[in-house]
């Protein structure tokens, strides 16, 4: 069958209904088996011992007490993982980071682990050794981090991307710029030009579940590795490369996740686990706590973000410039680059720029949490479109849909557009029962877009039928949003047989080709462009054995319903051949049918999204709550739409709680004091309100089915859509996040003052 991923404008039978999902029962009875609830014959329990101090020299670590106490089986330290990396900086950040070398770089630093027979035993040992520190002067500031006088990280670290070279070192470790036009001959057509500095503060993904994975390595060299994780065949890759062993003796078999959300795309403990079953010739189950996960694995940027755009009296954007600076934490990464390029992506401009600088800090290595860094550019990019449109009297949709980009722009990042959703999500925003509703007492509305790129990538599924007639689908994509029912339902369409006769699975690394990283929204994309290929891969092979078991030429036999059936006058009195029959049959007429495929899935659609938001705010305490919410995102197509709302309304629950609660405290002494969901509050049912959603289907023409990711721009506008609904409650424009009580009520109180000293004045 043709391998064209074009879009084929069809009609479906099984993708968009809204069947069960495959994992409800298990996950709700606690059947369900995820990294902690792996075990195996005469496994240790793994610990790590973690630096107090946010930067120090290493001077020593004393072992030899831990190793004496009884029950301890192995002890490692960066001498047990040694740099195997050649030159490979990117590969040696994350060796450091998972091991400390020299230096401590945060507060949960890993310089040392044990394992045990079990976790007393192993806490003990942790108590027994001993690290000789020499403290060094810290910042865990972002902008602090990029004054002249801060002390710096690495003395080896100039700014990359800046011409010529930097003679002095810096903690701004990459530079990064986009944009087209002459962003200054654009201002100087502008009638009102608005600039802010806008800051956020450091957040995390939240999940239930910690870190987890059991890590048995055999005499042979051979080693099997069991995670929770959002890709295991890059886990593979990356735990094998700094232990030195070959990728193929590595087997990783996922677990289900408890929510990743981007936050389980990096290795953070599985290669210590390995170091430690290696060294003790035994399993080693390693199990972070709360407290770890929220001092050593990645959350998202803090953020300080320089605007300026400028509007004509008419409502024509004429130019927009950012200067964005991201933390990443110790070690260099691509976060502000990200934020740049997603800015301005949801307008037509003609004069545009923005750099995006990664600043090192003390704090743990950043990492994505979905759709990373867009949240943060879109809170200051649409606040300020926001304040323009009040500014020269325009309603903010109308602002907004008269500079939208469209099919021919080119976006701010370089490439053309074609079919995109933004332009159809704020039309329906305009014409949304929401944006019309009549508002109480102490409450605003705010809207903002959003946008995200989506990813494709390398990709591999197997599609194998049973002799009953049912199908076997195995991808090696991990399911992080419904992906099991959906590519079931794929498979079930191409097919021609009901979705409960599919049932997919996600293979072990042993079982599948390379699949990439489960991230950028490219699960579904990609993975159903690989089952629809492989379908059709064993729909040709379905057809030869039709053919064969009728005696007819393979031409005259075509897929129709389920069946094979024959065509032509000679033929078509023949009676159809369901898959089952032919299943049936397959010993007799050559054997097992499957189909596969493996591709790299080039053409992930861009993703857009407009959100709506009311919020009420007391103005004695400040508190605010979001008392209305509704989310307009295209889909391309909806593959089961009760997941895809479901990601529409997560990504919006996640934007809720970063815009008016979570962040990261660090005190003077560079230790983080909330590294707990009781200090570090995440949203619960009673602080959301039921978040509307309405799914738009603007085909991606590089899909057969049209489909789009959908996974993460949801979780780009809420930022600046209660930044604007509490900026038109009261006329106080937020321009710090979160929005806690605290600081609304200094921005209340402040503009109180202003008001009152202008009346005075006057």
């Amino acid at each position: 069958m043709s391998a064209d991923t074009k879009f084929t404008g069809q009609s479906f039978k099984s993708v968009g209904t809204r069947p069960l999902r495959p994992d409800g029962i298990d996950k709700v009875t606690g059947r369900a088996r995820y990294g902690a609830d792996i075990d195996l014959p005469g496994q240790l329990v793994g610990n790590i011992l973690r630096s107090p101090h946010p930067h120090a020299a290493i001077r020593g670590i004393d072992t030899s007490k831990a190793e004496a106490l009884k029950g301890v089986k192995a002890v490692i330290t960066a001498a047990d993982l040694p740099d195997l990396t050649n030159g490979n900086s990117e590969l040696f950040d994350i060796l450091d980071n998972c091991m400390a070398r020299s230096h401590v770089y945060y507060d949960g630093h890993a310089v040392a682990a044990v394992a045990a027979v079990d976790a007393v035993t192993a806490r003990k040992a942790l108590k027994l050794i001993k690290v000789d520190y020499e403290l060094l002067p810290h910042v865990t500031d972002v902008d602090e981090a990029v004054a002249k006088d801060a002390p710096i990280l690495h003395k080896k670290c100039f700014t990359q991307g800046v011409e010529p070279k930097p003679k002095k070192p810096s903690n701004v470790a990459r530079r990064s710029e986009f944009g087209h036009g002459d962003v200054e001959a654009g201002f100087a057509k502008a009638d009102v030009i608005i600039e802010r500095t806008f800051r956020t503060e450091q957040t995390h993904q939240g999940y239930i579940e910690p870190h987890a994975c059991v890590a048995s390595i055999s005499p042979d060299g051979s080693g099997e590795l069991w995670v929770c994780t959002q890709g295991h065949f890059v886990f593979r890759q990356h735990c094998a490369e700094l232990l030195g062993m070959d990728v193929s003796k590595l087997r990783v078999t996922p677990t289900e996740i408890g929510g990743g959300f981007g936050g389980k795309t990096h290795v953070w403990a599985e290669p210590v686990a390995l170091a430690l079953s290696r060294k003790a010739n035994r399993p080693v189950k390693l199990v972070m706590s709360r407290d770890e996960v929220f001092r050593a694995s990645g959350p998202t940027s803090a953020t300080s973000i320089d605007v300026r755009i400028g509007v004509t009296k008419k409502g024509r954007i004429t130019a927009g410039d950012a200067t964005l600076r991201y933390t990443s934490g110790p070690y260099v990464g691509m976060w502000a680059e990200l934020g740049a390029m997603t800015a301005f992506a949801c307008y037509d401009m003609k004069h545009v720029r923005t750099v995006g600088l990664e600043v090192l800090v003390n704090r743990p290595k950043t990492t994505a949490y979905r759709a990373p860094s867009a949240p943060m550019a879109a809170f200051a990019v649409e606040s300020v479109v926001d304040e323009l449109a009040a500014r020269i009297g325009m309603d903010p949709v109308d602002l907004r849909i008269r500079n939208a980009a469209k099919k021919g722009t080119q976006s701010s990042y370089g490439p053309v557009y074609g079919p995109i959703g933004i332009g159809p999500t704020l039309q329906a925003a305009k014409e949304h029962p929401h944006m019309s509703a009549p508002l109480g007492k102490n409450q605003g509305r705010g809207m903002a877009c959003g946008f995200w790129f989506n990813f494709g990538g390398q990709t591999c599924t197997d599609l194998n039928i049973a002799p009953d007639g049912t199908v076997s689908l195995t991808v090696g994509t991990i399911d992080v949003g419904g992906a099991r029912a959906s590519l079931a339902l794929v498979a079930a369409e191409e097919l021609g047989i009901p979705y409960d006769q599919v049932r997919t699975v996600v293979g072990d690394t042993s079982t599948l080709g390379y699949n990439d990283m489960t991230d950028g929204s490219r699960g579904t994309f990609s993975s159903s462009m690989a089952t629809i290929m492989s379908a059709r891969n064993a729909i040709g092979i379905l057809k030869e054995r039709a053919a064969l078991m009728w005696d007819i030429p393979v031409g005259k036999v075509v897929w129709e319903e389920g069946c094979a059936k024959a065509v032509g006058k000679k033929y078509g009195n023949l009676a159809p051949l369901s898959l089952a029959e032919i299943a049936a049959a397959a010993p007799n007429t050559g054997g097992p049918i499957a189909g596969h495929n493996e591709l790299v899935a080039d053409g992930a659609g861009v993703s857009f999204a407009t959100h709506i938001c009311d919020v009420e705010v007391d103005p004695e305490t400040g508190r605010t709550q979001v008392v209305r919410y509704t989310v307009i995102q295209d889909a391309g197509k909806a593959v089961h739409p009760t997941y895809v709302e479901g990601q529409y309304q997560g990504g919006a629950a996640q934007g809720i709680g970063w815009a008016l609660n979570e962040e990261y405290v660090y005190g003077d002494d560079g230790r983080l004091q909330n590294a707990g969901f009781l200090d570090y509050r995440i949203p619960v049912c009673s602080d959301l309100p039921m978040i509307d959603t309405q799914i738009l289907e603007i085909p991606n023409p590089n899909h057969p089915y049209g489909i789009r990711g959908v996974g993460e721009t949801s979780i780009v506008p809420p930022l600046a859509a209660i930044g604007n609904a509490v900026s038109n409650a009261f006329g106080v424009r937020m321009t710090h996040v979160p929005m806690s009580a605290p600081r609304i009520l200094a921005a209340l109180d402040e503009a109180r003052e202003t008001s009152t000293g202008d009346a005075e004045t006057a």
